[in-house]
C-alpha cells in the first residue's frame, strides 16, 4: 500500500465533511481534564484565561460633558462615555490584564489582520436606567456567550463568557452614574464589546495578536418610526447570508456588503430590507433584526412565526430569544409559537385571505418595531397596525413585557442590576 501523502495528525479518524464545526469544537474543547486519578476523562470547554477581576483603573483627567437628551452624535461622530475597557491578547502569552482607561483612539499598524481579512466580531446590548433608579443590563450572559461563539467562528481567541460579562458591568459601574443618571429614568445607553485581530503581518491566517475592547455610546430611539417600519424585499441579485456561511455569527462581514442595497431601499422610501433566501423566497431577517409575523392558519389557529436557527442562517438574537420564551410562557393558551421556514408567498397569501394579523422586527437597536408594509416585486402587503396605529396587540404586549423587565417595572432574573460607583 502506498504511504499517505498527508502526515498523521491528532485528528486522524475524525469526520472530514463539516470542517468548520470540527474546528469550533476543537477550539472550545482542546484537552481532556482529569483529576489525575481517573483514567477516564470528559471533554470540557477550555478558554484562554481572561481574568476580569484584575482590572487596572486609569480614570480620565478630561471628563466630557453629557449632551442633552436626544443628542447621540456630534459632527457625525457617535457620542461615547468617558471610559473604555481594553484587553490585549497574544498567542504566546494569552490575555493581558484588562484596563479601564479614558475613551480614545486605538493604535493599529497598516498591516493589522482586521484591516485586510475582516478578523473581527462584536456584540450589542443596552444598559437601562430603571424607573426605580437602578441601572440594569438585559441578559448580558446571552450576549457574552454569543460573543464567544462569534470569536471562535472568526478565528479569534476564546475567553470565559463570564469574564466578558464582568467587563461590561465594570464599565457601566464607572460610567453609568454620570452618563445614564438617575435624573433620566426610562433611558438607555448602548454597549459595544468588540474583538479584533491586530497581528501586523499580511497573510491569510488566524491572527496571533488581538484586542478586545468595550465602549458605551448613545443611540437614537428606533422602535417607533412614523407609520411603522416599511420593508422592501431583497433583490434577486443579492443574499445577506447563506447556509454554510456565518449569518449566525456577529461579524462585520455580515453587514458591510448589505449596505449598498439597504441604501437603495431607503432612497425609495423604505426603512429596511426583508432578506429572502433561496429560490423559494424564505423570510429571514429585516435588516439586521429578526423578523416575526402573526397570522391565522387556514384552520383558524393564531400563530407567532419566525425563521428557525437550525440551519445557522440567521442570528440567534437575544431579543428574539426573549420574545419566544415570553410568548410560550404567557401566551401559550392563545398563540402557537412556531420556528420554521416560511416564504414571502405564504405571507402574501395570508394577507390576500385576510389572515395576516401583524408583524414586527426585533433586535437590540430596533427593540420591537411594528412592520406596516412589505413591498415585494411591485406589490404592497399592507399589515394591520392596531387601533392606535402603533402596532398590533401581540406586538405591543410582548414589547411591554420586555420593557418592564428592562426598566425595573417587573422583577425578573433577566434584568441584571449593576452595582454603581458613587
Amino acid at each position: 500500500m502506498a504511504p499517505s501523502a498527508i502526515p498523521s495528525t491528532a485528528h486522524d479518524g475524525e469526520q472530514d465533511v463539516d470542517l468548520t464545526a470540527s474546528a469550533i469544537d476543537h477550539r472550545l474543547a482542546e484537552s481532556h481534564h482529569t483529576d489525575g486519578h481517573d483514567a477516564g476523562s470528559v471533554l470540557e470547554p477550555k478558554y484562554d484565561g481572561l481574568d476580569a477581576s484584575k482590572i487596572n483603573y486609569t480614570f480620565t483627567k478630561e471628563p466630557r460633558d453629557v449632551p442633552a437628551p436626544g443628542v447621540h452624535s456630534i459632527d457625525g461622530s457617535t457620542v461615547c462615555t468617558d471610559h473604555m475597557i481594553t484587553v490585549k491578547w497574544t498567542a504566546k502569552s494569552g490575555w493581558e490584564t484588562p484596563e479601564l482607561r479614558p475613551y480614545g483612539p486605538l493604535t493599529l499598524m497598516p498591516t493589522a489582520s482586521v484591516l485586510h481579512y475582516a478578523t473581527e466580531c462584536f456584540e450589542g446590548l443596552k444598559a437601562y436606567r430603571g424607573f426605580d433608579g437602578k441601572l440594569r443590563l438585559f441578559r448580558p450572559d446571552c450576549n457574552a456567550r454569543r460573543f464567544l461563539m462569534s470569536s471562535t467562528r472568526i478565528s479569534l481567541p476564546t475567553f470565559p463568557p463570564e469574564a466578558a460579562e464582568k467587563l461590561l458591568i465594570a464599565l457601566m459601574a464607572v460610567d453609568g452614574p454620570k452618563w445614564l443618571s438617575r435624573e433620566r429614568p426610562g433611558s438607555f445607553i448602548y454597549l459595544r464589546p468588540t474583538l479584533i485581530g491586530t497581528q501586523s503581518q499580511l497573510g491569510v491566517q488566524a491572527p496571533s495578536e488581538a484586542l478586545l475592547y468595550v465602549i458605551a455610546s448613545y443611540m437614537p430611539v428606533m422602535d417607533s418610526p412614523a407609520g411603522g417600519m416599511k420593508l422592501h424585499t431583497s433583490p434577486n441579485d443579492m443574499v445577506r447570508a447563506w447556509v454554510g456561511g456565518f449569518g449566525y455569527a456577529k461579524v462585520g462581514a455580515n453587514y458591510g456588503p448589505s449596505l449598498l442595497a439597504t441604501q437603495e431601499a431607503r432612497d425609495r422610501g423604505y426603512g429596511q430590507i426583508l432578506w429572502l433566501y433561496g429560490s423559494e423566497g424564505f423570510c429571514t431577517e429585516a435588516g439586521a433584526s429578526n423578523f416575526f409575523v402573526v397570522w391565522k392558519t387556514q384552520g383558524g389557529k393564531t400563530q407567532l412565526i419566525t425563521a428557525p436557527l437550525d440551519d445557522r442562517l440567521i442570528l440567534d438574537g437575544v431579543t428574539r430569544r426573549s420574545i419566544l420564551q415570553l410568548a410560550r410562557e404567557r401566551l401559550g393558551d392563545e398563540v402557537e409559537v412556531v420556528e420554521r421556514k416560511y416564504t414571502i408567498e405564504e405571507v402574501m397569501e395570508a394577507n390576500s385571505e385576510g389572515r395576516l394579523l401583524e408583524s414586527f422586527a426585533a433586535g437590540t437597536a430596533f427593540f420591537v418595531t411594528p412592520v406596516s408594509l412589505i413591498h415585494h416585486r411591485e406589490q404592497d402587503v399592507q399589515i394591520p397596525m392596531g387601533k392606535a396605529g402603533d402596532g398590533g396587540a401581540y406586538t405591543l404586549k410582548l414589547k411591554g413585557w420586555l420593557r418592564d423587565i428592562m426598566y425595573g417595572n417587573a422583577d425578573h432574573p433577566w434584568g441584571v442590576v449593576v452595582p454603581e460607583e458613587q
